[in-house]
């Protein structure tokens, strides 16, 4: 405990007053003092002048603080039990009883509120600190080793046999903090969120999920609840509870209503706390078919024909939550057979697949993209996929694993399909081996679907315009050829280009779909790198040029995707524009 000169002065003259230490040795003890510049009660136990016990009897009762002796106490194991012993050992602090519901802890510093915010979130109950010694602490934990052997023994066979049926936890504690973390969960599960953020203001503390896509605030919490939630979720993902002044990321996995959820997590502080985002894995209520993901017509065309060369890349590109790894993971449960072997590198590994073999990205020992794609080379794969391609040195493994024989997936991030070729190029990759090995690009972003409860509204005059203005050209131009450019694009019952106005929908608000909006499809753009494609990359083309050319192939672009998907009624002409009103 940390005390000023003053409360160290008057524990001093107090063990002098009860005859404790002699008043000879503890002159010498201040001059001492004097030399080192120790504190007086450490130069008095560190010399053997004064016992521990007795200096933090004296202490405590300066500072008027409740004292246990707990030298020669034999404790109960199930109160023992209450904190583990590991958890004991390292913060030198034993459970006493419990009272009207106050868990009573012998510790050696009572001011150490972060100890006591910890063991707190620990046990689900307030805690009440009273003082004790160094010797009471250790007879405490002499005991946690005799009594508990036992004890022990059937805790691993549980844990042995729990991690055999699942490696999650279970948010089971009744304190107010568990409760409220575990509401916090089930919502943004019953959500499908697919983040979680834990924002501290001034006077409040803040959850919003990003559901389909977008923030929405969920609830607000009082400000003192934020150091024990913060502290829980720094529990459960193994970080430091104590360290508040740089980042910290961490991941643990939890059983919300039977589905085993992974969580990411990164902590970061800013001005009223620190924030907290989580990333929720949910792999119960994703589609891995390509088609169902909104996939159609010419896209879909080109990515089967890509997907099925024995050899080359296949890179997709988008924003950040864009879907570019689900799109990947798709295609490659498409492909997986007994007959190839399929080898990934990852960070993170966000779905588990039977019959591939991923490896988790770990940057601390050294495993990078770079450093695992050398690796996973020399395990005989006839398929390879790379999570993302962020450096020339991953991009040109990537290039000479395509050359070799391998068909190869992986992630860029740029606005457009056409983005990557001119991205490659940048990273120092020669454009004749970008032509010579691309087979397919894709471009997607996600946008949110009409919910089933719709409603159908003729378009509006300006709606109309923009309508035509984006697939104007790409829509039949009489009834007659609904049928065929129907067939074409993927899209049934398409309407002419020249009608009046267009038949749209938007969906009914509600509490669980919010704006009329639930679940979420891709627009996708694919360009397949034929003889024309790889001349222009060959002559350092801008993306402007190659997307100008894969149009006049039959490219349909994102943004006309997206005007297709409102007319056919998945989604709406405002969600368009709002994730892809910088494209073309």
């Amino acid at each position: 405990m940390l005390l000023s000169k003053e409360l160290q002065d008057k524990v001093v003259d107090l063990l002098v007053e009860d005859g404790l230490v002699d008043a000879n040795l503890v002159r010498r003890a201040y001059l001492e003092v004097q030399k080192s510049g120790q504190p007086i009660l450490a130069v008095l136990k560190s010399k053997k002048i004064a016992t521990d016990d007795c200096v933090q009897h004296a202490t405590a009762i300066v500072t008027k603080t409740p004292y246990v002796d707990l030298r020669n106490i034999r404790f109960d194991r199930e109160k023992l039990a209450v904190i583990p012993q590991e958890v004991a050992q390292r913060q030198r602090a034993i459970p006493l009883e419990e009272r009207d519901g106050v868990l009573i802890v012998a510790v050696l510093d009572v001011t150490n509120i972060q100890r006591t915010d910890y063991l707190s979130t620990l046990t689900g109950k307030p805690i009440r600190s009273v003082m004790t010694s160094d010797a009471g602490i250790e007879n405490a934990l002499m005991q946690y080793v005799a009594d508990m052997r036992d004890m022990d023994k059937v805790a691993a066979q549980e844990e042995a046999s729990a991690a055999e049926k699942a490696n999650a936890q279970t948010i089971t504690q009744d304190s107010p903090i568990s409760k409220a973390l575990t509401a916090i969960l089930d919502y943004a599960a019953k959500s499908k969120a697919s983040d979680i953020h834990i924002e501290p203001l001034e006077k409040s503390l803040v959850i919003r999920c990003r559901i389909d896509g977008v923030l929405r605030k969920t609830m607000e919490l009082p400000k003192s609840v934020e150091a024990a939630l913060i502290s829980r979720i720094k529990i459960m993902a193994k970080l430091k509870i104590d360290e508040h002044r740089v980042p910290q990321d961490g991941q643990f996995a939890v059983n919300v209503n039977g589905n085993i959820i992974d969580l990411r997590i990164a902590i970061a502080p800013v001005v009223w706390g620190e924030q907290v985002v989580i990333r929720l894995l949910d792999k119960t209520g994703t589609s891995m078919d390509v088609e169902k993901m909104g996939m159609t017509g010419r896209a879909l065309k080109d990515v089967v024909e890509g997907i099925s060369r024995p050899n080359g890349m296949i890179l997709t590109s988008g924003p950040t939550g864009s879907g570019k790894s689900t799109t990947l993971y798709a295609l490659i449960k498409r492909i997986k057979s007994d007959a190839i072997n399929i080898v990934t590198l990852e960070d993170p590994v966000e779905y588990k697949m039977d019959g591939v073999n991923q490896t988790q990205v770990n940057v601390d020992a050294g495993l990078t993209f770079s450093a695992g794609l050398r690796s996973i080379l020399r395990q005989d794969p006839d398929v390879v996929m790379v999570g993302e391609i962020r450096d020339a040195e991953t991009a040109n493994l990537a290039v000479q694993a395509a050359l070799t024989g391998h068909l190869v997936f992986s992630t860029l991030h740029t606005n457009s399909a056409a983005g990557i070729l001119p991205r490659l190029i940048d990273m120092g990759i020669e454009p004749f081996l970008i032509a010579s090995t691309l087979n397919t690009v894709i471009g997607q972003r996600l946008v949110r679907r009409v919910a089933e409860r719709r409603e159908s509204y003729q378009s509006s005059e300006l709606e109309t315009a923009q309508i035509r203005q984006i697939v104007g050209d790409i829509l039949p131009q009489s009834s007659g050829d609904v049928a065929a450019v129907s067939e074409k694009l993927g899209y049934p019952n398409m309407p002419v280009a020249n009608s009046s106005s267009f038949t749209l929908v938007k969906g009914i608000d509600s509490e669980e779909t919010p704006n009329g909006y639930k679940g979420r499809a891709g627009l996708y753009e694919t360009i397949a790198v034929d003889d024309d494609i790889q001349k222009l990359i060959v002559a350092h083309a801008t993306s402007g040029d190659i997307m100008r050319v894969a149009k006049m192939k039959g490219t349909v672009t994102m943004r006309q995707d997206g005007a297709l998907k409102a007319l056919a009624g998945i989604t709406t002409l405002d969600e368009v524009n709002r994730v892809a009103s910088d494209l073309a």
